[in-house]
């Protein structure tokens, strides 16, 4: 056994550093700053996206539900939703690094997963977004996008953890919010 280090197990505060990590393709400046006053290092940030992607390729990977309960511990609030003709459960988990979000997880009953991504917390006042100036990188999420420019028109993203919003704002042509893990990364 010797060489061998252990690890600690993987738990919240190395997941928010897998949200950075996928948001560093967009904004690497606020990804360092939020390193910093997280302490870490952009070494100890890839590790842990490592550690994240080893669990969700392992053959003997959870699902994904059960996944984040086992990295992100009991949900903060579970609360049955209907979409449409589907019904699942939202559930929510405490961000610390953005005190205003939760990460929601959508789940139908057999436990698969539908959507994974930040969202505001309950009761938290969002921006107020009226034009494209206040659309600044991770101050809003997509369903506050959507809300705010209607009819907004999902796009593709570029990645699993991506979204695109396609919308006119008053008095301009149509823009493109880029989103990932639900936050707002940058218009183009």
């Amino acid at each position: 056994m010797s060489g061998m280090v252990a690890t600690a197990p993987f738990g919240p505060f190395d997941f928010q550093l897998v949200l950075l990590r996928r948001m560093a393709d967009h904004q690497p400046d606020l990804v360092d700053d939020a390193r910093r006053e997280l302490g870490v290092s952009l070494a100890q940030m890839r590790e842990a996206n490592r550690r994240w992607q080893a669990m969700v390729r392992s053959p003997r990977a959870r699902g994904a539900l059960t996944r984040y309960r086992s990295v992100l511990g009991t949900p903060e609030s579970v609360e049955h939703r209907r979409i449409g003709d589907l019904e699942c459960d939202a559930l929510l988990w405490p961000v610390p690094l953005w005190p205003d979000l939760r990460f929601e997880v959508l789940a139908a009953k057999n436990g698969a997963v539908w959507n994974e991504w930040l969202v505001r917390a309950p009761g938290a006042a969002g921006p107020e977004l009226r034009t494209t100036a206040d659309l600044r990188p991770w101050s809003c999420t997509v369903d506050e996008v959507a809300r705010a420019f209607a009819p907004a028109r999902p796009l593709e993203g570029s990645a699993p953890t991506r979204w695109r919003l396609a919308f006119t704002p008053p008095g301009e042509g149509e823009r493109i919010a880029e989103f990932t893990w639900g936050l707002l990364q940058r218009l183009i």
